[in-house]
């Protein structure tokens, strides 16, 4: 478990799955046999096509973060693109999640350090701000 957590901590991991789950769900109400099905927009291969690529940016995201910048803004253009061509973006969790995803990935800092509890800062500032402890037997 260590080396996994190690792995998703060098890469905007949480946008690159939110990214995959909205590709994902876009494809399944596709496929889903509701009657409730929604037929607006271009049918056919852009309907197919589109929620694929999302898959795809999602996982090139989790596996090459280099190039998350360039990624994410495809990733949300996609995710745009299937409101006409895809369900309305699969009923609107897929387009949601996939935009979401897209602007966690392009937020996303390589080298921040780990933020810090807001308990432990103020802990942190208040024992800067005291003066420090006379020693036991020096005067005051």
């Amino acid at each position: 478990m260590n080396r996994f957590r190690r792995w998703t901590a060098r890469r905007p991991f949480p946008g690159g799955l939110l990214l995959v789950l909205g590709g994902a769900e876009i494809l399944v109400t596709m496929k889903a046999p509701l009657p409730v099905i929604l037929r607006i927009g271009m049918q056919g291969l852009a309907g197919y096509l589109l929620p694929t690529l999302m898959v795809l940016i999602g996982l090139l995201i989790l596996f090459n973060p280099t190039q998350r910048l360039f990624y994410s803004i495809i990733g949300v253009l996609l995710s745009l693109g299937t409101w006409p061509t895809s369900n309305l973006g699969g009923f609107l969790v897929g387009l949601l999640l996939g935009v979401l995803g897209s602007c966690l990935t392009f937020g996303w800092l390589p080298d921040q350090e780990p933020r810090k509890v807001r308990r432990q800062r103020r802990k942190e500032a208040r024992t800067a701000d005291q003066p420090p402890l006379a020693q036991a037997g020096e005067p005051a």
